[in-house]
């Protein structure tokens, strides 16, 4: 029997998801579904209704007397048994999981009840005492940048700016303006701790999603070594976008709690508490300043960046500033950039992460510039991009700050972007439209979209004398166990907490193909436990990296026991392990076959039969790490990210003049993400990454009245976008593989976060003849800029 040369890969594939036959049915396990320990008691977080205030006393005997009450952590307790959370930069303000002298936040935790439910934990709430004294509070990240409450200033140059700049025919400067948004994940946070008195140790269970360095900064705010830390998370997770990063300080709260009480705790956060607390991504303003040649070479770009981080500069902030570090030129050729960042603390919840994670802050700068110089320059807003694209021959290419970009061709996404949206008939559409007094307008955005992030990059935010004097760090790794009982059943965990991106079924697709069966046969575990999964400080869920580093360890690990099955097949078939296909089941070669239970059996069950050399069972372990990802030089130039994907997308828009509702009539985007693992979750990640984008662009941002007080406490509010909400969506792909990346995948659940909210502000700026326009473009705020 000859043995097929053309085997077709399942990778690639568009296969429907695995997990979703147990979501439809209401049988995923999530954190709430979970019951790890009996008898655990409830937790109810007293919260703080002021922005700023002095905790004058605090007296929880009502609480306490309440029958079901098992007893009250405070914010003294918090500080007494822990540590401040640890943080990047020097002299930032103390942060404990709960307030004890000072609240400095609406809706920071004052104090935690612990009862045998959770109803009479909330009616304990109601019975402590609390005396405030409000203080002044700041709001405004500008005049913060003025006072003791900026935290960082760090100046950055690459090439001469300010020759350019000289040099330059034609310069564009302009502030932009970014909120705070978030990603509103259907369920929100949840704990269950559980402290061990005999040994000193913590195991919690948490929807967290990395990255795992956080394991970290929680072990140290708790006292622990990282091994006295168990964290565990659910198999299933009910979305986060970047939000349940900051998790971790509950797990420190509710950890707490259970180690003063002495019985384990679990807490299940409500929609107002997110809402008031959970963190958002950070607000941003930029000033930007661009030169070009009198043909439209983009020359210069210098950026003055204030970054609100709210109350706490929390781990992983300010990763939010520098994690586009490497790719401060954006898609362009620009080779002199200078950059201003300074971090500042205001009275509002601490920052986390949010999908996009900086790149939308970002490129709503940078994009809404280009379309402003293309006006200044007399050009179409796609040709100037055009003339300072980066080329497909200059690939792989190092920008001024330091990022590697590893392949593409971004002039070819831009023509089939056009070609998508018939860009040449909607400009010949709109010029009838303007005929008619209609405000139709057309919006361009080109986007490098990082992945993989550089876990050195954060060390930015120091000098780099500061930076000499520590431990480097550098890279992102991944690890992938792959195992095949003695009945051939075959199972792969992954570390990288899918939050219902489909790792599991991509998962299964990428083992599948190095093991010769099908995904169906494969069991793919995402829960993750610190004592016993194969993980690294960098792993997790963020960055669009589980393509390039996730699916690359499972290859690994795969490819490590197919290798394994080979050796076994050749000294039954009579051949060499180079002779021997994985196919169908069966390891094939000679015209015969054995079936991989057999060969599984043989490793388990009569391990006396295994080739010299060949260690008994099949269980391997692989760590997928991505290469370039250095420390930051001495020059403070670092490779932020391993892999790039672009993308070209164009807005088509129409205001209403009576009430200044902005109705999307087309939206199209092109995607260069490398080899596609399947493009049937490529599609659910885009058209996901395009509605968190639209949803800041129109509708949503988090606001806080002149004292502190939360004015999108619910959904009444703050406006998340429906399915019916969302503006039409047209997508296409290219697939440019990366050199730099195991399977040469590339992330791409961010990318039309980053662009669209530059891409819509642009048509709508188009529409209106004006360049001032902010996002949210509600119909309040435009019809306030269409008055005279």
């Amino acid at each position: 029997m000859a043995v097929p040369t053309d085997v077709e890969t399942w990778v690639g594939r568009p296969l429907g998801r695995f997990e979703d036959d147990a979501l439809l049915r209401g049988e995923g396990r999530f954190i709430d579904d979970l019951d790890p320990v009996p008898n655990a008691c409830h937790a109810a977080i007293l919260r703080s209704p002021f922005a700023h205030a002095r905790i004058v006393g605090i007296d929880a005997a009502r609480a306490l007397e309440l029958p079901g009450v098992v007893g009250v952590l405070t914010g003294a307790d918090v500080e007494a048994m822990s540590r401040p959370f640890p943080v990047g930069v020097e002299d930032a303000p103390a942060s404990y999981s709960a307030a004890a002298d000072v609240t400095r936040y609406y809706g920071e935790p004052v104090a935690v009840v612990v009862a045998r439910s959770r109803y009479i934990a909330e009616d304990a709430l109601e019975l402590i005492d609390v005396e405030y004294e409000p203080l002044d509070a700041v709001y405004d990240p500008t005049a913060a940048a003025g006072t003791e409450a900026l935290l960082s200033d760090r100046a950055f140059r690459y090439g001469d700016p300010d020759a350019a700049f000289a040099e330059a025919a034609v310069v564009v400067e302009d502030r932009f303006r970014f909120p705070r948004w978030s990603g509103q994940p259907l369920e929100c946070y949840g704990v269950v701790a559980d402290w061990n008195r005999g040994t000193g140790s913590l195991t919690a269970w948490a929807n967290f999603q990395g990255p795992f360095t956080l394991h970290s900064v929680a072990a140290g705010a708790l006292g622990l070594p990282g091994s006295k830390l168990r964290l565990i998370t659910p198999p299933d997770s009910g979305g986060s976008f970047g939000i349940k990063a900051a998790v971790y300080a509950y797990v420190v709260l509710i950890g707490l709690a259970s180690k003063k009480l002495g019985v384990p705790v679990r807490w299940t956060e409500d929609r107002l508490e997110h809402l008031a607390a959970a963190g958002s991504s950070t607000a941003r303003d930029t000033g930007l300043k661009a030169g070009f040649s009198a043909d439209g070479e983009l020359l210069a770009l210098a950026y003055d960046v204030i970054e609100d981080v709210g109350a706490y500069l929390r781990a992983p902030e300010p990763a939010t500033l520098y994690r586009m570090h490497g790719s401060l030129s954006g898609a362009y050729r620009v080779r002199n950039v200078s950059a201003r960042n300074r971090v500042v603390v205001t009275n509002r919840p601490p920052t986390t992460l949010n999908r996009g994670f900086g790149g939308p802050q970002m490129y709503f700068a940078l994009e809404r510039t280009m379309e402003i110089a293309a006006g200044r320059l007399g050009l179409d807003p796609t040709e100037l991009r055009r003339r300072n694209l980066v080329r497909p021959a200059d690939f792989p290419y190092r920008t001024p700050s330091g990022g590697l970009y590893d392949s593409g061709d971004y002039e070819a996404c831009l023509d089939d972007v056009l070609a998508l949206s018939r860009y040449e008939e909607r400009r010949a559409e709109q010029a009838a439209a303007r005929e008619e007094g209609r405000l139709v307008g057309i919006g361009v955005a080109c986007v490098v979209e990082p992945s993989i992030s550089n876990m050195g990059y954060i060390t930015l935010a120091q000098t780099s004398d500061e930076r000499t004097a520590q431990l480097p760090k550098s890279g992102n790794a991944e690890g992938a166990t792959v195992a095949i009982n003695p009945l051939g059943g075959i199972t792969v965990r992954i570390s990288t907490t899918p939050q219902g991106q489909g790792h599991r079924t991509a998962a299964a697709q990428v083992a599948a193909d190095a093991l010769g069966v099908d995904p169906a046969e494969i069991d793919v575990l995402a829960d993750v436990d610190t004592s016993t999964s194969a993980w690294t400080v960098a792993s997790g869920n963020y960055s669009s990296r589980f393509s390039g580093v996730g699916a690359g360890a499972v290859h690994k690990a795969a490819t490590k026991v197919a290798a394994k099955l080979r050796a076994i097949a050749a000294a039954q078939l009579d051949c060499s392990a180079d002779e021997v296909e994985l196919r169908d089941g069966k390891a094939w070669s000679n015209g015969g076959s054995v079936s991989l239970r057999r060969l599984a059996g043989a490793a388990h069950w009569n391990p006396d039969s295994l080739p010299r050399g060949v260690e008994a069972g099949l269980h391997e372990t692989a760590f997928d790490s991505a290469p370039n990802l250095e420390p930051p030089d001495a020059d403070d130039r670092v490779a932020s990210s391993a892999a790039h994907g672009f993308l070209a997308d164009v807005a088509v828009v129409e205001v209403d003049r009576d009430t200044g509702h902005v109705r999307v009539l087309e939206y199209a985007t092109v995607h260069d993400a490398g080899r596609l693992l399947n493009p049937l979750l490529v599609e659910g990640q885009i058209r996901g990454g395009f509605a968190h984008g639209a949803g800041v662009a129109l509708f949503e941002r988090v606001v806080h009245d002149a004292e502190g007080n939360l004015l999108t406490g619910t959904f009444m509010d703050y406006l998340c976008p429906t399915a019916p909400d969302l503006p039409p969506l047209r997508s296409a792909h290219r697939e440019t593989p990366s050199p730099f990346t195991t399977l040469g995948s590339k992330g791409l659940g961010e990318g039309t976060t980053m662009s669209t909210p530059a891409a819509i502000a642009n048509a709508v700026a188009d529409a209106l003849g004006m360049q001032a326009v902010e996002v949210p473009l509600t119909p309040g705020r435009v019809w306030e800029l269409l008055q005279p």
